[in-house]
């Protein structure tokens, strides 16, 4: 079978040059020489911006960004920007996607919603029916009066949509809490600041209406109204493969021990897009913990079903990103990593980050119903272990070589062994 442009641009990608990798990628994704730049770390974040960022800025820390391939989502061949420091995720994703690829298997994604969720609490309710009936009879008024603190917004078609009003028992015992839930598209921000500042500006309304004391105002991060899905169908599986898969699944939904760790795996194909695109993968994070915890029993985020030859997996979860706004359009890798995946609004890269997710997941089982997770792991760690070693520029092909024969003989390598392996190697060097 003939390879397509993308197939040839991505042939040996992984073997070739700095340079040959960035040219192909400036190919692909129309990027000028000033972005290769960017990309090769020379103003990537200016000192200047980086002032307005935090607080006490004394430096920069810079990652490795590097790029998943092979992926086809909803039609679409991508390049999927990775800032990440661990070993093996990116290959991971890269070699799952291209065996997705050579089986002729289909990643499709879904966005179920685009709301975001504040919360206005009042503590300690005096007269819940009373505060119930009024807050419902005022309902769109304070729909109205929300959408004035964020005039911006809604010109660009957000705003908020509906007020929920949720009593709760407080867990000390003491009476009721109501909680307001402020439902709101935030469009193509992640709203964080836009919500805050909603729920603050109806705090003292509310409290003349109800006559009761406003508790905290903030938003949550558990956005279940702005879920997204992914989908992977794969045909002629081996039996032992889709089983192993399956099985593995079953485990993480019945011990949650299992489960934290399925999950983790997953958000190693999301978090390092949300770094690489500026985005708070801290709140994603918490979402999705949040989400897997909502029934009472903590659960994994995919499901994966094999029948008769066909492998089916599923990712649902809240994705709450941004495209515009913060440090995704003051940061110059940000916008970049925007730009080589093509993507013009939130939505779009919500869908690509649960796919990411999946795919990654897919491998991780995928290396536990077959060869271990171990193995794979450790052929990429030989290169940071030669590094760690002390291996010059010189040694280090001669050590990485040497280090995966090691491998292959005794299973397990480690720092210890990279050293002695080292002296040997400059012992015939010399």
């Amino acid at each position: 079978m003939s390879m397509d442009r993308f197939e040839q641009l991505l042939e040996n990608f992984h073997r070739i040059s700095f340079e040959e990798r960035q040219e192909r990628l400036a190919q692909w994704c129309d990027l000028d020489p000033q972005e290769l730049q960017v990309l090769k770390g020379v103003n990537a974040l200016p000192m200047e911006t980086a002032e307005h960022f935090i607080e006490n800025v004394v430096g920069i820390f810079p990652m490795p960004l590097g790029v998943a391939s092979y992926l086809n989502i909803d039609g679409r061949d991508l390049l999927i920007p990775m800032a990440v420091e661990e070993t093996s995720i990116i290959a991971a994703v890269s070699s799952t996607a291209k065996w997705i690829r050579k089986m002729n298997g289909k990643i499709t994604t879904v966005s179920r919603g685009r709301l975001i969720i504040g919360q206005i609490q009042i503590p300690s309710l005096q007269n819940s029916e009373q505060t119930l009936f009024t807050l419902n009879e005022n309902k769109m008024e304070l729909i109205v009066d929300a959408n004035q603190f964020v005039p911006g917004l809604v010109a660009r078609g957000g705003g908020v949509r509906d007020l929920e009003f949720r009593l709760l028992n407080r867990e000390d015992g003491n009476g009721q809490m109501l909680v307001i839930h402020i439902h709101c598209d935030p469009c193509d921000a992640m709203g964080a600041n836009l919500i805050n500042q909603i729920c603050e500006g109806l705090k003292p309304e509310i409290e003349v209406l109800t006559g009761e004391k406003v508790g905290l105002c903030i938003l949550s991060n558990l956005t279940d109204g702005k879920l997204v899905s992914a989908k992977i169908e794969l045909d002629g599986i081996d039996e032992e493969i889709g089983c192993g898969i399956e099985e593995a699944t079953q485990f993480a939904k019945t011990d949650p021990y299992r489960a934290a760790t399925h999950n983790k795996g997953v958000l190693n194909g999301i978090d390092p897009i949300l770094i690489a695109t500026g985005n708070d993968w801290r709140a994603v994070e918490a979402g999705i913990h949040a989400f897997a915890a909502k029934t009472g029993k903590y659960q994994p985020i995919t499901d994966w079903k094999y029948s008769k030859g066909k492998l089916t997996g599923e990712f649902l979860a809240p994705l709450a990103v941004g495209t515009v706004g913060g440090v995704t359009m003051l940061h110059p890798t940000a916008r970049l990593s925007l730009k080589i995946m093509g993507v013009q609004n939130a939505e779009q890269l919500a869908r690509i980050c649960a796919a990411s997710g999946l795919v990654q997941n897919l491998g991780a089982l995928k290396a536990l119903a077959t060869v271990g997770i171990v193995k794979g792991h450790m052929r990429l760690h030989a290169a940071n272990l030669a590094m760690a070693a002390g291996a010059s520029e010189k040694e280090l092909p001669h050590l990485k070589e040497k280090l995966a024969r090691a491998l292959a003989q005794e299973k397990r390598i480690n720092l210890t062994r990279a050293k002695q392996i080292l002296e040997e190697l400059r012992g015939h060097l010399n």
